[in-house]
């Protein structure tokens, strides 16, 4: 049976200690029902603390490289994909989700919520400002999700898992 794997996205260097907060007790409650975590495999901000949230509960985790060397994988990565594509591996990483969430916003993070949507996922936007939640919603009402916390992220993520073929 295949693996559900859940795509948590969010800024890198300029992420908010909220945002690294929220990834991390993310990749945690991901890890802790059996689903895998990807992320953009970096040792910053929301990628490394998903990833090290999933490890915690020894979870398994995928990080979707952009360059062709190890120099900068967090630590908490299990499976590393290089793709040396730089910014054009987001694609990779939304189609290869079964649920997009965006923790926090910055630019690759929108750029991964609208290939997302072009690719016709679900993608859940967690602690995102009111103007991008807005512009979002108007690409692509019936897919894009907004909450305010951790719980309901999980709580909505199963709810679109048990309404869509995985």
């Amino acid at each position: 049976m295949r693996k559900i794997i859940i795509g948590v996205m969010g800024p890198g260097e300029k992420a908010t200690a909220i945002d690294v907060q929220n990834a991390y007790e993310l990749g945690k409650l991901i890890a802790t029902q059996g689903w895998v975590l990807l992320t953009g495999g970096r040792n910053v901000g929301v990628m490394d603390a998903a990833s090290r949230g999933a490890k915690s509960v020894n979870g398994l985790t995928i990080g979707i490289l952009p360059c062709y060397d190890s120099q900068g994988i967090s630590e908490a990565v299990d499976i590393t994909i290089f793709t040396d594509m730089g910014n054009a591996r987001n694609n990779i990483n939304v189609l290869s989700s079964h649920v997009v969430i965006a923790c926090g916003m910055g630019a690759g993070t929108a750029s991964e919520i609208c290939l997302a949507l072009k690719g016709n996922k679900k993608v859940i936007l967690l602690s995102v400002d009111e103007e991008s939640q807005n512009f979002f919603q108007k690409l692509a009402p019936k897919n894009v999700y907004v909450v305010n916390d951790v719980e309901n992220t999980m709580a909505l993520t199963k709810q679109i898992l048990n309404h869509t073929k995985t």
